[in-house]
């Protein structure tokens, strides 16, 4: 399976990480000796899941990183829907008859080969729309006890989300509905609330539903097959936004 690298987010002067980054893409600030993507590059290339890598952003930096399975690099835009699509369209002109592709944050340092081994060969178990991974509360705050992250909480768990996903081909090619309605409204959140529904939102805060009734519901309303994946690496639900992480992320890094 090919993948997609997202890279272009660049943090604004109200950023917490603005002091670090001063402008530039946040897959670029080092931690320990490299910029923080070419962790995650390293991390691709040494997974025997992985093919290829288009990545999307960073590509000002193409002489500096190094990776065996770089196919291309795409400039980023600021919309992350856009982004999917110029890595989507480059992986078909690669390879046409793609099935689906992993698509991966560049702020997630300490993924490891082993953890997005997991991802794909689980996905690859089962032939839905969309697989997401979620990492539950306990076991990250076991592997990083300092990493201060916000949770979804339901009935029988509490979750953050991960940020190695896979989505098939045929959502992205055939499902022009479904595309049509998050490109709407991926600039309000209104919009995307409608999407999912209010009532479903009002049983999430009211703690109602489990985390398989969540994927269940959603995935129905939103017109998609979709697989929720509660992932047993925490590294993949440990990306970087606060000052606290990066510090956290040069320490284990080091």
């Amino acid at each position: 399976m090919d993948a997609i690298l997202l890279a272009g987010g660049v943090p604004d002067p109200e950023s917490p990480l603005y002091p670090y980054t001063q402008g530039k893409p946040k897959a670029a600030v080092n931690i320990g000796n490299k910029p923080m993507i070419q962790w995650v590059l390293e991390a691709l290339d040494e997974s025997e899941t992985i093919d290829g890598i288009v990545v999307i952003g960073c590509e000002d930096m193409q002489d500096q990183l190094k990776s065996r399975k770089i196919l291309t690099f795409k400039p980023a835009t600021d919309d992350i829907l856009l982004n999917f699509k110029l890595g989507a369209d480059a992986i078909l002109e690669h390879k046409p008859d793609a099935k689906s592709v992993a698509v991966v944050s560049s702020d997630i340092p300490m993924i490891t080969p082993e953890s997005v081994n997991w991802v794909i060969n689980t996905a690859q178990e089962s032939d839905e729309d969309l697989h997401y991974c979620v990492i539950d509360q306990q076991q990250m705050e076991k592997r990083f006890p300092d990493s201060a992250r916000s949770y979804v909480k339901l009935k029988d768990m509490n979750v953050c989300g991960g940020d190695l996903s896979i989505i098939g081909f045929d959502l992205y090619t055939a499902n022009k509905d479904f595309w049509g309605k998050l490109f709407d409204a991926r600039k309000s959140y209104l919009r995307q609330a409608g999407l999912i529904g209010f009532d479903i939102l009002l049983l999430l805060l009211l703690r109602r539903l489990t985390f398989t009734e969540v994927v269940k519901k959603v995935t129905h309303r939103l017109g998609i097959t979709g697989q929720g994946l509660i992932c047993p690496y925490p590294e993949i639900g440990m990306d970087i936004d606060k000052p606290h992480q990066l510090e956290l992320a040069r320490k284990e890094l080091s």
